[in-house]
């Protein structure tokens, strides 16, 4: 058994590469082989989102607190609140982040295809496309 406790890991800021605004990235795990899925606790300041991404298995988020929103492309945004549990299926272009003037934190949870690659990162979402 493995415990990893509370503290043991650093935040790390979200990269610019990846995303808009402030974002936090919270390590929670990373499971041993032959297991293949990762966590992590995520946190978007008002404004913040993620660029368009897709993940080659998939990815749950499950939203803590705040309100936040997502959009698969070619469809309307959605509102996700605390207790929300949304998955996004493999290969699925999508973005996710706060809204405007709420901050939203979700946990993600994603596995690897055995190469350690979990997302496909693609470009920005646009100030147009994120106010829609």
């Amino acid at each position: 058994m493995q415990i990893k406790r509370n503290g043991s890991q650093p935040s790390v800021k979200g990269p610019t590469e990846y995303f808009t605004g402030s974002v936090r990235i919270d390590p929670l795990f990373q499971a041993p082989e032959p297991a293949r899925v990762t966590c992590a606790l995520v946190t978007f300041e008002p404004g913040a989102r993620s660029n368009w991404h897709a993940h080659p298995l998939g990815q749950t988020l499950i939203v803590i607190s705040g309100i936040g929103w997502t959009q698969c492309a070619g469809e309307s945004k959605q509102e996700i609140r605390p207790g929300d549990v949304i998955w996004c299926p493999p290969g699925h272009k999508h973005w996710h982040g706060a809204t405007a003037t709420n901050a939203m934190s979700h946990i993600a949870i994603q596995e690897h295809n055995g190469d350690g690659k979990v997302v496909d990162w693609l470009e920005p979402v646009s100030d147009e496309q994120y106010s829609e």
